[in-house]
């Protein structure tokens, strides 16, 4: 059997209990929440030590390229990076990453985990991953459990068949427990013995792929035939959208791990959270004395039990005798609630979406694979647009039937086309697109290139653009 352990993560979640923060358009995953680097490069940091091979990423359509830019940033080489047409929960996801990996390595152990996750002491979660190694090698379906210190409702939770005492070795597990009251979350906190699930786990390809053929045939099979007719994609894996849409949507613990009988938990006894809240943020924080957490240029005056974020450098966010409260004020959109409904984000989020509102899933700044762009302005016929382009890359060659442009470089060096002519326009130059010109601007340089964009016309909509030729194979 080979000797590293095979990482795959899990990247393709909405995450709308943290908005505004996070919005489908670029969920948390990718936000930097508590440090310097994002929650899923923080994963894959984790993940990345001797021992263990490159990783393999299940992610979105949407996200191909935020994953391969944010790999690069912290200069790690993924081994695969699978593009799901749909999501349809970890059981089907988890299969298909256990297929993949059968063709290049049969014997191999993976370990599968969320890519939002907040585990603060990476060489002690190392080393519980290690611990659990032998039992996995064994053929062990192995589950990790997080020693809780709260009556803890929003997670589900494990009963081992032994008390977790501090050993070094994987438990059976007897049971998972649904999300609980508060009386029976206190019960079994008291009692010592549970576990919070932490949905990470730890398998051989052979074993979880037995367990799908005894316990989940259906999912096997169109796991098997999505991956059996996956495209390769400019370095993607796609898997086939037909039968992918036909397996049913559900988690690896209600399609496979409830059911099997080698089952195992390895307790975890470091710093976890899932971030599945604004309360989470505000405990993994650090409050200070008063309880009171800030972020950004965010002031707190005789507050208490209170988190204040501001996203923007250009604001300035100040909360006064405040008490249990959560602020999160972002260019577009501001959150305050109550720190005990903070849960209550995804109603918010559900209700801006009834009525239309583009900030229910959409942030600001938009993510491109060849870089970002913002609007800075927007009126009934004209948007001023900031556009980044990072080292190397390239717009499409494009048209547009309502709108024409007028670019300005404040930073870096364009190759612009437009129509037969190909020109450099460089810092305080300008260039004119006129409406129906074909262009293209790309980044020769070795540097960001950054212009400031303006349209005019009649449609500014971003489904105006016919595309003739587009590196990133986009439709």
């Amino acid at each position: 059997m080979s000797t590293l352990v095979h990482p795959v993560l899990l990247c393709g979640g909405s995450g709308t209990r943290l908005w505004p923060l996070s919005r489908k358009s670029y969920p948390k995953q990718f936000a930097r929440i508590l440090d310097d680097v994002s929650l899923f490069q923080a994963s894959a940091q984790r993940l990345s030590a001797p021992g263990f091979a490159a990783p393999m990423v299940i992610t979105a359509q949407d996200f191909r390229f935020v994953v391969t830019e944010q790999l690069a940033a912290v200069e790690i080489a993924p081994a695969a990076i699978v593009i799901e047409p749909q999501g349809r929960n970890t059981a089907p996801a988890i299969c298909a990453a256990a297929l993949t990996l059968k063709r290049t390595d049969p014997d191999a152990v993976m370990l599968v985990a969320p890519s939002d996750h907040v585990i603060p002491d990476a060489p002690a979660f190392r080393a519980a991953i290690a611990d659990a190694l032998p039992a996995a090698r064994q053929g062990r379906l192995v589950t990790f459990g997080i020693q809780p210190d709260r009556a803890e409702t929003g997670y589900g939770w494990l009963e081992p068949d032994g008390m977790p005492d501090g050993g070094t070795e994987p438990l059976g597990l007897k049971r998972f427990v649904e999300k609980p009251d508060a009386a029976a979350a206190q019960t079994m906190l008291e009692g010592g013995r549970h576990l919070w699930n932490a949905g990470i786990f730890l398998f051989s390809v052979t074993a979880i792929l037995k367990a799908f053929d005894t316990h989940a045939p259906e999912i096997l099979a169109g796991a098997r035939a999505a991956v059996d007719a996956a495209q390769r994609d400019l370095g993607f894996t796609r898997l086939a959208p037909q039968p992918w849409a036909e397996i049913a949507d559900i988690s690896i613990d209600y399609a496979v791990m409830e059911k099997a009988t080698n089952l195992s938990v390895m307790p975890y006894r470091g710093g976890w959270s899932d971030l599945g809240g604004w309360e989470a943020v505000w405990r993994e924080g650090g409050p200070d004395a008063r309880g009171v957490v800030t972020h950004g240029p965010a002031h707190a005056l005789d507050c208490d039990n209170t988190l204040l974020r501001a996203e923007a450098d250009s604001q300035q966010l100040v909360g006064i005798g405040l008490r249990d409260i959560v602020a999160v004020a972002m260019p577009d959109a501001v959150l305050i609630a109550h720190k005990d409904q903070a849960q209550q984000v995804k109603l918010a989020v559900s209700t801006l979406k009834q009525h239309g509102i583009a900030q229910a899933e959409t942030l600001p700044r938009d993510y491109r694979p060849w870089g970002w762009y913002e609007s800075l302005v927007l009126g009934t016929r004209f948007q001023v647009k900031r556009i980044v382009v990072h080292p190397g890359a390239a717009l499409s060659l494009q048209s547009h039937h309502h709108r024409a442009e007028h670019w300005i470089v404040v930073e870096g060096t364009a190759k612009v086309t437009i129509d037969d002519t190909v020109s450099l326009v460089t810092e305080n130059q300008s260039v004119y697109i006129p409406l129906g010109a074909v262009h293209r601007m790309e980044n020769p340089g070795k540097l960001p290139l950054t212009l400031i964009e303006v349209q005019t016309g009649a449609y500014l909509g971003e489904d105006d653009i016919i595309r003739y030729d587009d590196v990133y194979a986009r439709d």
